[in-house]
């Protein structure tokens, strides 16, 4: 791939600044600090020309429809510029962005469970819960995808484990593994709570569904 090569110089740049900076004096800092400032301009304008790409994308989907087979049923929304936008903020971890994006959606297309579904997954993120969780009950009264269902309650599980509630976090699980047993995270997540140990995983497998 082209850009392995370029994230591996920016990676061994980093690298090479992290080693050094403790240790450095002033002007080997100052060094330093304008290899970090373009890095970090790098790092900007690759974010932005990929968001671009996705937008130029939902475009393509938009005038020419899909050009490979998707299992998924027809869904306008994935032809939104907003959406294609909110999507790549989401990739990319940057979930106050994607969350502004998906509520321009919801405005657009009111019923779509899938923007909802990632909008509650950026309050999630965000650890607004309670948020997250209004959105997800709407997502359960719509939803019939079986993935869909089991990524809801896999992350209602993880909202009541995160407020200490594991007996209701372990019901969730259950119900998420129970709807969808080829998704790993429910179980994952089950077996962190009866150890109360672990990580818990939820939201990054949304883009299984596209």
């Amino acid at each position: 791939m082209m850009f392995q090569h370029v994230f591996a110089e920016m990676n061994e740049m980093l690298d090479d600044i992290t080693r050094k900076y403790p240790m450095a004096g002033n002007a080997q800092k100052l060094e330093l600090a304008k290899k970090w400032s373009l890095l970090q301009h790098m790092s900007d304008g690759i974010i932005e020309e990929w968001l671009c790409f996705e937008e130029k994308m939902g475009y393509l989907r938009h005038a020419f429809g899909s050009l490979e087979a998707r299992e998924t049923p027809d869904l306008p929304e994935l032809d939104a510029p907003t959406f294609v936008k909110g999507q790549g903020y989401y990739k990319l971890l940057m979930f106050p962005q994607a969350l502004a994006q998906f509520e321009l959606v919801m405005q657009q297309f009111p019923d779509s469970v899938l923007a909802r579904t990632y909008l509650g997954m950026c309050h999630l993120h965000l650890e607004q819960s309670d948020k997250a969780a209004k959105h997800f009950w709407l997502v359960l009264e719509k939803a019939a995808n079986k993935r869909l269902r089991s990524i809801i309650y896999n992350a209602l599980g993880c909202i009541e484990a995160q407020k200490g509630v594991f007996a209701k976090a372990k019901e969730y699980f259950k119900l998420a593994h129970h709807s969808d047993p080829s998704l790993p995270e429910p179980l994952a997540n089950l077996e962190a709570c009866a150890h109360s140990t672990g990580k818990l995983h939820y939201g990054p497998e949304l883009t299984s569904l596209l």
